[in-house]
């Protein structure tokens, strides 16, 4: 990899970390590039208590002088404001997992002799100091014009038809919607099944997909599993709590029907070859083909009910029912900034494995001459080769 990222913290605890390595040099990065990510990490309709007391702020501790990255790690914190309330403070003891979260198998891997543990490190709240991460790699990527947005596609069993919204157009709007998504009827629909949920005493989970905008040709590789940008951002994606499934492009739609009705035909258009089509959804055999990408995530509902299920009180021995801790009814609108973040780090890496080089300066120019999906551009003998033999 070209860059990493390491995180620690609890939800409750002083404060989360986050260690970001391999970021080049000369990159101008002011703190509110991040606190505006953070910012919009808090806020959406179906957001738990939690957002109504914490005021996300990052502070750099390492890797910036005079405004600008020095090529050595970064390292950010962001206070955890909550954690007076539980400082010094005896809590009562956690011994009935919840279904859906990590109490369980957490106690059963490390042999905690209470549950909270596998529940501080396992909440979502690790999840901002991912989107501080993603907020540079995202201002790293904007150097070279490209960007990453998203939207809500589905929240519970409303499904927006966006077909007649541009893409560019459809991440824009969601940042007006509190449900975010980005046509207004669909996003009043959202909202009223959010707030239907609420009476319910329930959750809900969504579909959000995630596109990235002016990626160049041939990053990633097909050459090995691990280096090919689908795998890659398949891991990322499905490490955040709640996302269960992802999806390139049209892929579950695609498998329903014949190879001919769902390949994206290449076209000589101006000297440049050119797809009318996305159905691979901007990636094939693992690298990138210079149309979007497109990502969609699944997020099941959230495990923490208010309404409570059935469980066992390990301490006792006996069937019972959940506590509830406090958390979202549907955190879906806010998991688009998390999403988001995590395929910029991913396109930040790709990006930097394939230009190689240690400062900004090193980077713009080498990437004035990567090669387009001009026909000049891809020179071919037209010979026979002898590939294997002497």
């Amino acid at each position: 990899m070209a860059i990493r990222f390491l995180t620690g913290g609890e939800s409750h605890g002083p404060a989360l970390l986050t260690i970001l390595e391999g970021i080049p040099a000369g990159l101008p990065l002011p703190v509110e590039v991040i606190n505006h990510d953070l910012a919009r990490r808090q806020h959406g309709l179906g957001s738990g208590g939690r957002m109504k007391i914490e005021d996300d702020k990052a502070q750099i501790l390492s890797g910036v002088m005079e405004g600008k990255t020095t090529g050595a790690p970064l390292a950010i914190t962001i206070e955890n404001t909550d954690h007076t309330h539980w400082y010094n403070h005896p809590i009562p003891p956690l011994t009935i997992p919840r279904p859906g979260h990590a109490d369980l198998v957490g106690a059963v891997k490390y042999g905690y002799n209470d549950l909270r543990p596998a529940l501080e490190r396992a909440s979502a709240r690790e999840t901002a100091g991912r989107v501080a991460i993603g907020a540079v790699c995202r201002h790293l990527l904007s150097q070279f014009n490209i960007t990453v947005g998203g939207y809500v596609q589905a929240i519970g069993d409303v499904t927006a038809d966006l077909t007649d919204i541009p893409l560019n157009d459809r991440c824009v709007k969601a940042r007006e919607s509190d449900t975010g998504c980005p046509d207004p009827l669909y996003a009043e629909r959202m909202g009223n099944l959010i707030r239907q949920a609420i009476q319910d005493r329930d959750t809900l989970g969504g579909i959000i997909e995630v596109i990235v905008f002016d990626l160049p040709p041939g990053l990633g590789s097909y050459v090995h599993w691990d280096r090919r940008l689908d795998a890659r951002l398949g891991a990322a994606i499905l490490s955040i709590p709640a996302i269960k499934g992802v999806e390139i492009g049209t892929a579950f739609m695609n498998s329903t029907k014949r190879g001919t009705q769902v390949q994206d035909a290449i076209y000589l258009e101006n000297n440049r070859l050119i797809r009318k089509t996305n159905h691979a959804g901007g990636l094939e055999g693992g690298t990138s083909t210079g149309q979007p990408i497109l990502i969609r995530a699944a997020m099941k509902p959230i495990p923490t009910t208010l309404t409570p299920q059935k469980s066992v009180d390990i301490s006792l021995g006996k069937e019972v029912l959940t506590q509830y801790e406090r958390s979202d009814i549907c955190p879906v609108p806010r998991a688009i900034v998390i999403i988001e973040a995590m395929v910029a780090f991913v396109m930040a890496d790709a990006l930097i494995e394939k230009l190689g080089g240690d400062s900004l300066g090193e980077m713009l120019p080498r990437y004035s001459t990567l090669r387009d999906n001009q026909l000049t551009d891809i020179n071919l003998d037209n010979e026979d080769h002898l590939w294997w033999g002497s």
